[in-house]
């Protein structure tokens, strides 16, 4: 080897031996300031036993005065702002409305109540649900106590008599949280209304196509309480932790069944999530298989979004499954950071790869990075022990509720999945007893 052709060999070298220095050393600091703001340790006991509840964000080293402002912030924005879904009708009455889509939802209306009694506004809870009885809760007829999912907010008029089962699963949660929290003598039976649902889902025979909420011979919650929605499911209506919460104050004697239903909720959980990516079908067979009878539903989309907050509140409050959650959490994180923590984007195929056709949203039909993914896998930190979660918890956190660069924007639900998610991360979703009343 000649001397200038040995001295290029030898700068190379000492060059590669710098360069992988370097990068251990940037990944040691990183390691090091990511360790001194604190433990990340998920909880191995649920807020059921424990009567705590976790705040991750505090562990991930912000301070209770930043989480409580960004929390209100958060709530502002959403039912007090320029940017609001939440509007008032006279002095009695309000509704939350998903503006791209010029409805209100029976998802609005029961999410909003259920920010409003975990955060304890009364006089929002009971406007909201002083328009929700009023304007969309069937009096009378086959579908007695059910909803109309989509109704016009201004005219009232019911763009769809149908219901849509998770409605009726938080409205019946929202209503024996606010009996627990308010009781029941302040203008509204809370438990009374809770329980006229409860009972409403037992009593469908079938007339004119209605059905339980329930699909009894699976034991779980169908898409949609009629013919054609009964005998399959959406897996984010899947919510173990609120069934635990109904066998505990529905005192309706089907508490062993409401208890059986959890369990049947996080077995379907296992069987409708991939074994790699930890992806979920927005609709599937109760089998766990993607929903095989229409392209909307067999991939991984907006629905799908709610999932791992779902879980995530199951660990949170019960703890009753933490293995398999733990180790869902881990694929679910491993698979987005693989995409890129910036770049993974709100649709998949359960398979991780890009699905031939895009479900459009608000007259855009293209894939981004949206705010309601990035929060809602945020959640995952509270079960998760790997390192990482903290850059979930950072996303979150740094993340705004805004228009996107192509002025698509989307406060309703991307909004509301990011109060939600700062609620969880906070330790402010959590079960409501009667002790706090």
């Amino acid at each position: 080897m000649k001397r200038n052709q040995l001295l290029s060999a030898i700068t190379f070298m000492v060059i590669v031996i710098i360069l992988i220095a370097g990068c251990s050393s940037a990944k040691q600091n990183k390691t090091s300031e990511m360790a001194s703001r604190g433990k990340m340790d998920p909880w191995e006991k649920g807020a059921a036993e424990t009567g705590k509840y976790r705040n991750v964000f505090l562990d991930a080293g912000y301070s209770q005065e930043a989480i409580d402002a960004k929390l209100e912030k958060a709530y502002y924005d959403l039912f007090e702002g320029p940017d609001r879904v939440y509007f008032e009708v006279n002095d009695s009455m309000a509704y939350v409305s998903d503006i791209k889509n010029e409805d209100a939802r029976t998802e609005g209306l029961s999410y909003g109540m259920m920010v409003a009694v975990q955060l304890d506004k009364k006089e929002v809870f009971d406007k909201l649900w002083r328009w929700t009885k009023a304007n969309m809760q069937h009096q009378g007829g086959p579908r007695d106590a059910y909803f109309a999912w989509s109704v016009d907010p201004i005219t009232g008029k019911h763009n769809a008599e149908g219901s849509a089962s998770d409605g009726e699963l938080y409205f019946v949660t929202d209503l024996l949280f606010a009996s627990n929290r308010w009781g029941n003598n302040t203008g509204i039976d809370y438990y009374a209304e809770a329980k006229r649902i409860l009972d409403a889902m037992y009593s469908k025979d079938g007339t004119m196509g209605v059905k339980n909420v329930i699909n009894t011979e699976h034991k779980m919650i169908n898409f949609v309480p009629d013919v054609n929605g009964y005998d399959w499911t959406d897996p984010s209506y899947h919510l173990p932790a609120f069934y635990e919460v109904w066998a505990e104050y529905a005192n309706d004697g089907r508490e062993e069944l409401y208890r059986e239903y959890a369990d049947t909720a996080r077995a379907f959980l296992h069987r409708a999530t991939h074994p790699v990516t930890a992806l979920t079908p927005d609709y599937s067979e109760f089998s766990g298989e993607p929903h095989s009878r229409g392209k909307m539903g067999d991939a991984f989309r907006y629905d799908s979004w709610r999932v791992p907050m779902n879980i995530a509140m199951d660990y949170s409050w019960y703890a009753k499954d933490k293995e398999w959650q733990k180790d869902y959490a881990r694929r679910f994180q491993n698979f987005l950071y693989e995409q890129g923590m910036d770049t993974y984007v709100d649709q998949y195929n359960i398979d991780g790869t890009t699905p031939d056709w895009i479900l459009p949203a608000g007259g855009y039909q293209k894939l981004r990075h949206s705010l309601g993914l990035v929060s809602t896998a945020a959640t995952t930190a509270i079960m998760s022990p790997q390192e990482k979660s903290r850059e979930f918890v950072d996303a979150v956190w740094n993340a705004k509720l805004e228009p996107y660069p192509d002025e698509y924007f989307d406060p309703y639900f991307d909004g509301l999945m990011y109060l939600f998610s700062l609620m969880h991360l906070s330790g402010n979703y959590q079960i409501i007893t009667p002790e706090m009343n």
